[in-house]
């Protein structure tokens, strides 16, 4: 959720995830929309907070209301961001896909309706 609400549903987090379409982080047990943009960042403690758990990843996005939102996770950053740019390149080739009509043999648009 983009503000950062919490769902309870009967389904596991996987089965969640493929019904939804979103990725799935594993390791973490956390799935994000494939339409979000997330800022990533290697996560490093300091001395006002250290979590219990070794946390190597900070994800970062906008909330609707323009506020920055973020999520530590177990997973590594270069995972991290091979998986999101996998997701928002699968995503972006079947936009553009699904938005351009076939061109026609000499290349135009228009002349397509009159051709039979």
């Amino acid at each position: 959720m983009l503000s950062r609400e919490i769902v309870l549903t009967g389904q596991t987090v996987e089965a969640f995830a493929t019904e939804h379409g979103l990725h799935l982080f594993t390791e973490d047990t956390v799935a994000v929309n494939r339409a979000i943009v997330f800022r990533v960042e290697i996560f490093e403690a300091t001395a006002d907070f250290n979590p219990a758990k070794p946390y190597k990843t900070r994800v970062k996005w906008r909330d609707l209301a323009g506020g920055e939102q973020s999520k530590l996770l177990l997973t590594a950053p270069q995972t991290a961001i091979q998986d999101l740019l996998k997701t928002k390149v699968a995503t972006r080739s079947a936009l553009s896909a699904a938005r351009r009509p076939a061109r026609g043999r000499k290349g135009s648009r228009r002349m397509e309706g009159f051709q039979s």
